[in-house]
């Protein structure tokens, strides 16, 4: 048994749903490894889990993302052993001095990553890779327009897209962030303006694809940005979730199409999962992407830190520290 502590949710709530727990963690079990977690990264996806806006059964260890060290390996296990450095964003239980996870959901991370830097930046990394990747066939000269371009997500996508060739429109919601963004165009404006200012920005052309983590508030406009035939790519519901759609309403904006996809899909198996991170750390090692680590802090300030993502107060890639 290892001692430690988790923090835990009972009921669905506010930041302060979040509960510190002391805990004796078992060894794994078959199939399984024990993390000593060094670093866990802070996702949005964390407060609609601890909200209840994508319920989990009760009660329930908060986080996916963490990267640490392993202590124990399960029956069964191969290509892991103790001491291997590691990193999860799937199965949950991430907000914890130690976690149990699944081999199969393990990456190893290379020598010159630290576990803050694959905190930081496996989820929102993995994230990227399916979108740019696996989602849009762009090719240079394509335009994309990226929402919140300087936050955890976009501050990945901006670059990952602009090393592939791509026109980059960053939207972000303050000139501070804008002037941090460096895109073919970094604009801030009122989300009712962007759809003149992006073609303005780009001789009158639309947007070929649109990534928009934003939901609710932006979704009009990212319609009015896109071009006819164009794909809209809605992967998130920050400002809450996208109202359901008229579909006579994607023909009048110019046939266009859409997807909202999960990263879960794209990771399913360890192959897949391999070649997602894989993506991921060639282009951190390249230095085409960088863990862009704005905040840190104790993990037993993680309600401090969910009222920071959720007031809009964070830069870059915030992690929480055990």
């Amino acid at each position: 048994m290892f001692k430690g502590y988790r923090i835990v949710v009972r009921q669905p709530g506010g930041p302060e749903a979040m509960e510190r727990e002391d805990t004796e963690f078992a060894g794994p079990g078959p199939g399984e490894l024990l993390m000593e977690s060094e670093a866990i990264g802070l996702n949005f996806i964390d407060t609609y889990h601890r909200s209840g806006l994508y319920p989990l059964p009760l009660p329930f260890t908060i986080g996916s993302e963490s990267a640490g060290t392993i202590l124990a390996v399960g029956h069964g296990v191969t290509g892991f052993a103790p001491g291997d450095r590691i990193g999860c964003v799937q199965g949950g239980s991430a907000y914890a001095t130690h976690r149990i996870v699944k081999a199969a959901q393990a990456v190893r991370l290379p020598d010159g990553i630290s576990s803050e830097v694959a905190a930081a930046t496996m989820l929102k990394g993995f994230t990227a890779s399916y979108l740019v990747e696996d989602i849009p066939d762009l090719k240079a000269g394509d335009i994309a327009l990226v929402h919140s371009a300087a936050g955890g997500v976009g501050s990945l996508l901006v670059p990952w897209l602009m090393d592939k060739g791509v026109v980059v429109v960053a939207h972000s919601g303050s000139a501070e962030k804008a002037s941090r963004v460096a895109a073919t165009h970094s604009l801030c404006v009122p989300l009712e303006e962007l759809p003149q200012a992006l073609r303005e920005a780009t001789g009158g052309r639309g947007a070929d694809v649109v990534y928009d983590g934003v939901g609710a508030a932006s979704w009009n406009t990212s319609l009015a940005c896109l071009r006819k035939r164009g794909l809209m790519v809605s992967y998130g519901n920050a400002s809450g979730p996208v109202a359901p759609i008229n579909l006579i309403d994607l023909m009048k904006a110019g046939s266009i199409s859409v997807i909202r996809p999960t990263m879960f899909d794209f990771v399913e198996t360890p192959e897949m999962l391999a070649t997602t991170a894989g993506r991921l750390f060639d282009r951190l090692e390249r230095g085409v992407v960088s863990a862009r680590i704005g905040q840190r802090f104790a993990l037993t300030d993680a309600p401090a830190a969910h009222r920071a993502i959720e007031a809009r107060e964070t830069t870059g890639s915030t992690v929480l520290l055990p």
